[in-house]
């Protein structure tokens, strides 16, 4: 209706010179128009053209004083013709923000002599703010004052109303074309008495549905491409439960280590203990944990077999590392570079940086006569590729690692040293027991995959990145991961 009075009207006038009267004259919605007008603009049936309005309309304050009259009227008449009414029967009779105005404006315009008693300092006032706001409701104008006046007071509000002035376009015509859109049979056989609707080669398919990597996913895929380019291997991180040998024991992690606590492990109920251990390694664990043995000391308590049977989630992929260094011992001695990626658990309390689950990234190198000098080489190659050039080290303590290191990069975002991972050589204690060579060292590092992760994709919130609360529409839109490359 509103295309066949905007084009019939045109038929016979040069110019539509505003849609909102052209639309209040043909009794059409001005919405309706506005889409209609953009609809024919598009096909060049029309031209159109910008126009704004700038106007002043009542806030909901305002609306409600051009009703009931303002604050300080309201108060004015609250008080008797005679003698005086105290402050608390006024305020009784008002309501708070009508009283609270109310005698700010009547006081200021000394209509009134406040005190504990009020009383009328004239007779007859008028309410000049109501017939300023019923004039700017009307649309009439007011003068720059007392529009400054209300817009101090918060009883207006500007408001811009948009419209257009039309005139004929190049391929104006008083009825629009019915352009066929698809080639169906019907068409194809009429197609000499069809105008087809002009292909548009820049415009967008129909999305595909497909899947989308999650942020973490390519991230790892990152990693694990640097970790190849530099030689590693991927150890098998299939295995969620692990035994506590595997998990601490064989790391050299004392029995009654806090991280043992249930607190800060997840121990399962059914199967809660281990089917198998190689009998003549637990024995040689046993031993340097109660008397210790390949030059040190151990730590001097009663080793329990029933500690180490228990099962659990595993804390950290190191569990995996033991199991391979442990099978590397087992036949003649060959250099190896191992790397591994995946899940850990921890019972955490969950906050914006912390999860009860998180991926841990985890490298180690197992050779002949490797010193602490080969650990901040391979360190400072490792995290290059990442595009962390800063580092610093700072000595820390691990139970199967000695010495230990915190690794610092500097951060050009935070504009300071941010802590991204910890190092350290593993033990002569957890490593001879496993009948490896005496001169065989072993470096390795590790860092979650998460907080990088956070860092490269802006997110603040460790739960908008993993777990049942992440947006889907973060999965499909983040862009692909960028280091390394």
């Amino acid at each position: 209706m509103a295309e066949e009075a905007i084009l019939k009207f045109l038929q016979n006038n040069e110019e539509i010179a505003d849609s909102g009267q052209f639309s209040a004259e043909q009794n059409l919605d001005h919405n309706e128009v506005i889409n209609v007008i953009k609809s024919l603009h598009a096909f060049l049936y029309i031209d159109a053209k910008d126009i704004k309005r700038e106007s002043w309309v009542l806030t909901d304050e305002g609306k409600k004083y051009a009703a009931e009259g303002s604050p300080e009227v309201q108060l004015f008449l609250a008080v008797p013709v005679e003698g005086s009414i105290s402050k608390d029967e006024l305020q009784k009779k008002l309501a708070p923000s009508v009283f609270k105005i109310g005698c700010s404006q009547a006081g200021k315009n000394k209509w009134v002599e406040m005190g504990k008693q009020v009383s009328r300092k004239v007779q007859h006032v008028e309410d000049k703010v109501k017939n300023l706001l019923l004039q700017t409701q009307e649309g009439m104008e007011i003068d720059e004052e007392s529009l400054k006046s209300l817009k101090t007071r918060k009883l207006i509000e500007p408001q811009t109303w948009k419209g257009y002035s039309i005139k004929k376009g190049p391929n104006y015509a008083p009825k629009r074309k019915n352009f066929a859109t698809d080639l169906t049979r019907e068409n194809l056989q009429n197609w000499k008495e069809l105008e087809f609707k002009e292909y548009n080669f820049n415009a967008k398919g129909q999305p595909v549905d497909a899947g989308h990597l999650h942020p973490l996913l390519k991230v790892r895929k990152q990693l694990k491409d640097i970790f190849r380019q530099m030689g590693f291997e991927e150890m098998p991180t299939n295995n969620f439960v692990e035994s506590s040998f595997w998990n601490f024991d064989a790391l050299f992690q004392p029995q009654q280590h806090p991280a043992r606590d249930s607190h800060d492990t997840f121990f399962l109920k059914a199967p809660s203990t281990t089917r198998e251990l190689p009998e003549d390694y637990v024995e040689r664990v046993k031993q340097v944990h109660e008397s210790g043995g390949y030059g040190s000391r151990g730590y001097n308590y009663d080793w329990k077999r029933e500690e180490a049977n228990k099962n659990l989630l595993r804390t950290h992929t190191t569990a995996v590392s033991s199991r391979m260094l442990y099978a590397l011992a087992k036949k003649p001695f060959t250099p190896k570079k191992y790397f591994s990626i995946d899940r850990v658990f921890r019972n955490e309390a969950v906050d914006r940086t912390h999860l009860a689950e998180f991926h841990q990234i985890e490298g180690l190198v197992c050779d002949r006569g490797l010193t602490l000098g080969d650990l901040i080489g391979i360190l400072h190659d490792f995290f290059s590729r990442l595009g962390m050039s800063k580092l610093r080290f700072k000595p820390a303590y691990n139970p199967y690692t000695e010495p230990s290191m915190e690794i610092f990069s500097y951060h050009e975002g935070l504009g300071k040293w941010v802590e991204i991972g910890n190092s350290g050589m593993f033990r002569p204690e957890m490593l001879l027991p496993m009948g490896l060579p005496e001169d065989v060292r072993v470096i390795a590092w590790g860092l979650s995959l998460e907080r990088p992760t956070m860092i490269l994709y802006g997110i603040g919130n460790i739960r908008d990145l993993f777990g049942h609360k992440v947006d889907l529409d973060l999965i499909k839109r983040n862009p692909i991961c960028r280091i390394g490359i």
